[in-house]
Order: structure tokens, then sequence, then C-alpha cells
């Protein structure tokens, strides 16, 4: 199980421990240190059924400053993927990728669902 996180991410820390909690083991990675690639993106994105918009950190700093909440939906999904895959700030985190799903952010109650 692969989790990709941003250390210094209060909801990332909360995952982590929770997933150390639960005797969980994960590989973790650095989202900024080792963005995920466009071609990950496209995989995960896929293997999670959720659409695109799900993907982007909505809240943070970056997608605010580049107006991004008036732009997607003017791009292509492969548009959206390449600019999620030019910069690890972009996309939300944390991040469970399984060889049978992906999820995004931490909801404990689904967490304990799909990985207990």
């Amino acid at each position: 199980m692969l989790f990709i996180q941003y250390p210094k991410c209060s909801t990332c820390k909360k995952a982590k421990k929770w997933l150390d909690e639960h005797g969980l083991e994960y590989e973790a990675r650095h989202i900024v240190e080792d963005n995920p690639t466009y071609e990950e993106l496209k995989k995960w994105h896929q293997k999670s059924g959720l659409p695109i918009k799900k993907f982007f950190n909505t809240s943070g700093m970056l997608y605010k400053q580049m107006n991004l909440k008036d732009k997607l939906s003017d791009m292509s999904e492969e548009e959206q993927l390449k600019l999620l895959s030019s910069d690890g700030m972009l996309v939300k985190r944390p991040l469970i990728v399984k060889e049978d799903m992906v999820l995004i952010g931490f909801k404990e109650a689904e967490w304990a669902e799909k990985l207990l």
C-alpha cells in the first residue's frame, strides 16, 4: 500500500498516526519531493472512479493563486492531469493507493471500512 503525503500537513499526520495505530503496513511517499506522474495520476483516477476534480487540493494556496476554481471546467481531463503532475501541492492528500482502490483525503470511517 502506498501512502502519499505531505509531512507538514496536519491531516496527513493524523492519517499516518491512524495507519500506525491500526498496524497497517505502507510505503510513505513525500508528495512534493516525489510528485505523482501523469501516468500514475491517470491510472489512479481511472481506478478511483471519482471525478478528476476530487484529486485537486482545492483548499491549497497554489490552487487559489492559480485561480483554478474558475479554470478547471474549461480544461480537458488530460490538461487537468498534466497540471496535477506538474506540482505535488496541487494534489489532494493524503492518498492511499492499493492494487484495487484509491482513497483521497483522510476520512476515518471510510478508511476503516476499506482498510481494516
